[in-house]
């Protein structure tokens, strides 16, 4: 029982590295993002909480045997535990609305941007790149009102670049960019598991300024989480007026 405390602190070390792993394994190529989504829905949370009981056992141990360097190798192990079941705690406290069962997300919904480089063959991709129609239109506009196309005074050729400089500071990938048609396509990928989503941006001349229209697709799922409705906002945000 001397050792328990390191012992704690070892699982701790191996444990998070793990969860690293699951997390980012997508970004550092070892799996498809999907395979560390299945991964983190198998194994985080259990990993979690045998860190977090290691931990605490330990430091009862040494509490009890008053060994102060015990004490703290098991409570550095239980804080780990706690802070990766903290997402857990969260979603169980505080559930978040389920979100609309679709992936495919245009600030035009009667007539989509359409992707015209990016096809069924990009990489680990289940779902189409064909608009859902009437149906999907109506789910959007229950779930994400506020979705819609960017008016700008600027003219269109300087809401193409700034669209372009928005994207590129968003850390999206320009798979095609066109600046005789004002439009682009691009990958983005999400931070956690690496899931790729694929959008196109359009520029429109309208008056004096110009519309931009977009559309964010997520290459898996049946729903996104609304992650592709944030993205737009994000973007839109980031672009001003």
């Amino acid at each position: 029982m001397k050792h328990t405390g390191k012992v704690a602190l070892l699982v701790a070390v191996i444990g998070g590295l793990c969860a690293a792993l699951i997390l980012f394994g997508g970004r550092l190529g070892l799996w498809l993002p999907v395979t560390g989504f299945g991964l983190y829905r198998s194994y985080f949370n259990p990993l979690a909480m045998i860190i977090a009981a290691v931990g605490l056992i330990a430091l009862v141990i040494h509490i009890v045997r008053k060994e102060r360097g015990g004490m703290l190798a098991g409570g550095i192990a239980a804080v780990v535990g706690l802070a990766l079941l903290a997402p857990l705690a969260s979603s169980t406290l505080n559930p978040t609305p389920r979100a609309a069962p679709i992936h495919d997300i245009s600030t035009n919904t009667a007539s989509p941007p359409l992707f015209e480089v990016l096809d069924e063959t990009r990489e680990g991709a289940s779902n189409t790149l064909d608009y859902g129609g009437a149906e999907v239109a109506e789910m959007q506009a229950n779930a994400y009102p506020d979705i819609a196309p960017l008016e700008t005074v600027l003219p269109a050729d300087a809401a193409f670049q700034r669209a372009l400089e928005v994207a590129q500071d968003m850390g999206w990938e320009i798979v095609a960019s066109d600046a005789e048609r004002l439009r682009f396509e691009a990958t983005a990928r999400t931070s956690v598991f690496y899931f790729a989503d694929d959008v196109v941006v359009v520029v429109t001349a309208q008056g004096d300024g110009s519309r931009v229209d977009m559309r964010s697709v997520s290459r898996v799922g049946r729903s996104d989480q609304g992650v592709n409705a944030a993205r737009i906002r994000d973007f839109q945000q980031r672009f001003g007026a």
